[in-house]
């Protein structure tokens, strides 16, 4: 099985058909990205689609400089950023409550996880944009500080530092949220 580079190669040659296989090697990864970035199953599902589009769409570029990952995940964070510009000014009401409690109790355990689930997510939610990508990239995506390095544009140093302060940041958040101490 050829590696996403000589597959993503063959797409730049116009191989077009040879996209389905990057597709379904990633799609999932980066659907969980966004949707850890976003917290919105239908963004992540639309922004999931444009990813791919625009490698269709901008197959030419590919240089096969780097992983196709880093390459991937910079179109993806291009597209989340021309997704926010776009809705920047509209908030449904609908989107705040879409999803309802459910009336059953949970299990103790269960339900000490489930808190637990949220109040990293809401500690997430509270960080920049810049944080929680750094952090989905380095710990939910598992890239490379490398790689990360390539995406953003920066030194592999400068990556560290960052996920070091976004983890300090997020455990601050999630402390704080918890009603703890640090």
């Amino acid at each position: 099985m050829p590696d996403d580079e000589k597959v993503m190669a063959q797409v730049r040659e116009g191989r077009v058909e040879m996209l389905a296989i990057l597709f379904e090697r990633h799609h999932v990864r980066l659907f969980n990205f966004f949707l850890r970035l976003t917290a919105n199953r239908s963004a992540s599902e639309d922004l999931v689609q444009e990813v791919f589009l625009r490698i269709l769409k901008y197959r030419h570029t590919y240089r096969g400089e780097s992983k196709f990952t880093t390459w991937m995940y910079q179109i993806g964070r291009n597209a989340h950023i021309d997704q926010l510009r776009a809705r920047r000014p509209e908030i449904s009401i609908d989107e705040v409550w879409e999803q309802e409690p459910s009336p059953q109790p949970l299990p103790p355990q269960k339900a000490e996880s489930e808190q637990e689930t949220d109040l990293l997510a809401r500690a997430m939610e509270r960080l920049p944009l810049r944080k929680r990508e750094v952090l989905l990239l380095a710990r939910f995506q598992n890239l490379k500080y490398q790689e990360i390095a390539s995406l953003l544009a920066c030194s592999v140093e400068s990556v560290k530092v960052q996920v070091h302060r976004s983890l300090k940041d997020l455990r601050r958040h999630y402390l704080d949220l918890q009603g703890g101490t640090q």
